[in-house]
This record gives structure tokens, sequence and C-alpha cells, in this order.
């Protein structure tokens, strides 16, 4: 099997189409949407998620960037007489989200399965439109699943863990194995639910600080939070960080990875980043 529906997948846009149809039904049924959901498809291809969603939820908005899916989706839309199905021709990366998104009175739902190159750049994304996004059931390489959903001590806990865990509760639901896909990649995936109307219970005092600090302390990963904080944040005298380390009750000498939620939110409403 070369292509799929007389369609070669590219390469370029890390595309491949789910196929299994006993997985499909289980992250449909795993999404749990609700007969009134409107539904947001990132990258739609062939329709493998488009059709049974269809048959679900009050309306799918599906965004694919190959115009080749696109002409040849809508034609089957047609075909089967599927009016709840509206198609964008677009990069979703590039897209206003605001335009094609619920208001934040009535947020939307997301389901996609992504390619490596734009999980985690779509992931920020959808931190910044958290408001008008409910949940989100996407598909990622199954190394960016575990990191986006890693706990403290974990060695694939980094700034993006802690960043969407703040953000959003993370809950994974399902593992699909290379088999499930054409092309087959060359690692298995994972579906996980970002729920983001349960963010983690305590706020930061400043938001904008906390990214910061964040980023900053996975800056330079390896060495310790003293002197990650030190190299990254130039602007703070060193001073500064060890006495905003310990009114955090933090050792100089431990490292990013072994640090809480708490720890970070803590720094973050002691210690100035700067612009």
């Amino acid at each position: 099997m070369r292509r799929a529906h007389g369609l070669f997948p590219k390469k370029r846009l890390g595309q491949h189409f789910l196929k299994d149809p006993q997985i499909i039904q289980e992250i449909v049924t795993k999404a749990r949407f609700e007969e009134d959901s409107e539904v947001l498809e990132v990258g739609p291809g062939l329709g493998a998620l488009t059709f049974p969603l269809a048959g679900r939820v009050k309306r799918v908005i599906g965004v694919e960037k190959d115009s080749r899916l696109v002409d040849m989706l809508q034609k089957h839309l047609s075909l089967e007489q599927t009016g709840n199905v509206t198609l964008i021709h677009s990069d979703i990366l590039k897209l206003d989200f605001a335009q094609i998104v619920g208001s934040e009175e009535k947020p939307i739902h997301v389901i996609g399965n992504l390619p490596y190159n734009i999980s985690s750049p779509f992931v920020e994304k959808l931190i910044s439109h958290r408001s008008q996004v409910k949940r989100a059931i996407l598909t990622f390489q199954l190394e960016l699943a575990r990191r986006l959903a890693a706990a403290p001590g974990n060695k694939a806990y980094g700034a993006l863990s802690v960043l969407i865990q703040y953000y959003a509760r993370i809950t994974p639901l399902l593992e699909i194995s290379r088999d499930a896909f054409y092309p087959k990649p060359e690692v298995a995936s994972m579906v996980l639910e970002l729920d983001f109307t349960r963010p983690f219970p305590r706020r930061a005092e400043n938001e904008e600080n906390f990214r910061k600090v964040v980023k900053a302390s996975f800056a330079h990963r390896r060495k310790t939070i003293l002197n990650s904080l030190r190299r990254a944040l130039t602007s703070v005298d060193h001073d500064h960080i060890l006495s905003a380390l310990a009114k955090c009750g933090i050792e100089p000498g431990r490292r990013a990875e072994n640090l809480h939620m708490d720890d970070y939110l803590c720094l973050s409403g002691v210690l100035d980043p700067g612009p």
C-alpha cells in the first residue's frame, strides 16, 4: 500500500493517516463529546475521525493544510450528505484562532492527530486561547506525550510539562501502536486529554513572571536551579536569586526537574525576572 485514497502522504507535512477502525472508535468514545458540542478538528486528513464525530456532535470545524485533502474530504462529505462539517484550508498555527473557536461564554472542544513538528507550538497556541477551549483530545508522538504528562523527578519533566499542567489537567487516554497508521511512523503515539476547565488549583500572582521563571529554570537543565536561573536571568543578581530560593525553601543545589508546581509558583511570586 503506497498511497491512501489515491493520495500519497506528504512527508514534509508529517502526514500519518489513522487507519485502524477500532482505535478510531475508541478515541471518539474516550473523547466524551456531547451532542451539542462544537469541535475543532486539527488536520482531518482522510476524515477518519471527522465522519464518526459528525454523527455525534453538533458541529465539526476541520482545519486542513493540504489542499488535496480538503478537496477530497469535501467531496466525500457531499456524497454522504454530511452537513455539519465546515472545512477550512489553512495552517492551524497561522490561522486566527479567535475567528474559528467559540467565545469565552461558549468554549469549544479540540481534537486531532498532530504532526510532531507542530505539536509543541500548537500546545502553546492552545494555552494562549485557553479561555475559548474546554478540552483538547490530541494524539502526540509517545515521547512528547510523556513529556507533557511527566511528574517532577522524571527526566521527561520540563518547562512545557510545568506550563501545560498549570493551565490544564492532563490525562493519558490511549496508547496507539505504529501499526494503526499509514504510513507507519517511527514511534508509537499516545492520546492525551488536556482539560482547560481543570487547571492547577493555585494561581500565580503574575502569570508572565511565572512563565519566565519556569523557562529560565529549565534553560540550563543540567545545571543546578541557582546556576540555571543566574545564567538565564542576566538582569537579576546572584544574591537576589539566592534570597528568593531561600524564601521558597528551595536548596540552591537542586535541579529544575525536581521542583514541584508550588515551588515555581513561589519563585515567580518573590523573583522578578525582568523584561
